[in-house]
């Protein structure tokens, strides 16, 4: 994958940053152009809720402007539910790493594929194709219908014969979610013809893959995962180009899911960073994936041919005696941390799916995911096998106690 970005006008608050710049500078650099005019070294956390202003005609013409066309608004803020100073450079630092025009950020992942939803059904364009596994809750809410969409699940092969006169969107996760199962975005953004293809990227973050570079018009991510890093802040962020960026900014604001200025402010801050701790991470759990392959107490090991930082094992015991039996990984949802966590889908991130469409899309009941941090790989190891050593020991007290009844 080329390191670099394209035009750097895209997404850049002055415009005049040297082009094609290697994605670790950029992840440095973007969003934080105009400091050294502005006499800054860190970027400024604007709190405001609200801003003064003095030209009332002014203001109704902006947001007579916004309501038309969903344009960012050219001057000074005037309210914090149509945007922030703060949460902008963040937008522009991820289009920049994405590759896109424009990037909308919002309170949360599931926020930020609501918007997309309710942006393309509000256009008449209801119908979903979909491809599984997907996120749990992303999965649950095309399920369910909760606002107003019908999905079709295909597999990549089905999707062009999927496609129907009210299809609005396509929608991939790759790799997915928990599975780590990849898709040749290019070929299905082929197929998806005119209906624009939304990409879940939060597990490859755009350091391992930038799927407008392959054809999707937005690429999705729960923010809240590797963009932060650190498991304290909570967000999501929609990358597209222009035209679809001001149709979810108008259904931003008028929903209400805006991202807060303090969690803009970190995001930013763990951009910086996210090349390093990707690639120290992937090549952890590279080590971790070979390791566990291995393992005869290890059925299967997923693991993706872009690599990352992210396994999923299935294995012959009891998984949740592993999951109680770690002492160094935490046994935690989410992903993407500085720290290693573990979870059991089944039970918590898929729980909400029905148990023969989790099956049907490789979800078993004896899958673990692993979200592989930035600590030494022999002390991972050293706690993972310590785990599945207590899940085989756990599983011959129950054979033993079965045959003594």
């Amino acid at each position: 994958m080329d390191s670099r970005t394209h035009d750097a006008q895209d997404g850049c608050p002055t415009g005049d940053s040297p082009a094609r710049r290697a994605l670790a500078t950029e992840a440095v650099h973007a969003g934080r152009e105009d400091l050294a005019e502005l006499g800054l070294h860190a970027p400024p956390l604007d709190l405001s809720t609200t801003y003064p202003s003095r030209d009332s005609r002014g203001e109704a013409a902006r947001i007579d402007a916004f309501a038309a066309d969903g344009a960012e608004l050219a001057g000074p803020p005037v309210y914090g539910r149509l945007g922030n100073p703060t949460v902008t450079r963040f937008e522009s630092a991820l289009a920049r790493l994405e590759n896109t025009e424009s990037a909308v950020a919002f309170a949360s992942g599931m926020a930020a594929l609501s918007a997309v939803l309710l942006a393309r059904n509000a256009l008449g364009l209801r119908h979903v194709v979909a491809v599984r596994p997907l996120y749990g809750c992303s999965d649950h809410l095309l399920t369910a219908g909760l606002l107003g969409s019908e999905v079709t699940w295909t597999d990549p092969a089905g999707i062009e014969d999927a496609l129907r006169p009210d299809t609005g969107l396509v929608m991939v996760e790759s790799p997915a979610n928990p599975t780590l199962a990849e898709v040749d975005l290019r070929a299905v953004a082929h197929a998806c013809g005119s209906v624009p293809l939304l990409v879940d990227n939060t597990f490859a973050t755009p350091v391992l893959q930038r799927p407008a570079e392959q054809g999707a018009r937005l690429v999705l991510h729960s923010a809240t995962k590797y963009l932060g890093g650190h498991g304290d802040v909570m967000g999501g962020v929609v990358a597209c180009d222009e035209e679809l960026a001001r149709r979810l900014r108008q259904v931003r604001f008028a929903t209400g899911a805006v991202l807060h200025p303090l969690a803009g402010y970190l995001l930013l801050r763990g951009l910086s960073t996210l090349p390093v701790r990707v690639q120290a991470a992937s090549s952890t759990a590279a080590e971790l994936a070979r390791r566990l392959a291995a393992d005869p107490r290890v059925a299967r090991v997923h693991y993706p041919r872009i690599g990352g930082a992210m396994i999923a094992f299935e294995v012959h015991g009891d998984p949740h005696a592993v999951i109680a039996g770690v002492r160094l990984i935490t046994p935690a949802v989410s992903l993407g941390s500085v720290d290693t966590l573990i979870q059991h889908p089944a039970s918590i991130s898929h729980r909400i799916v029905e148990e023969t469409d989790r099956w049907d899309a490789g979800v078993s009941d004896r899958l673990l995911r692993l979200s592989v941090g930035l600590e030494d790989a022999e002390d991972l190891w050293t706690d993972l096998d310590m785990a599945l050593g207590a899940e085989r020991a756990l599983d011959r007290w129950r054979q033993e106690e079965v045959a003594g009844r």
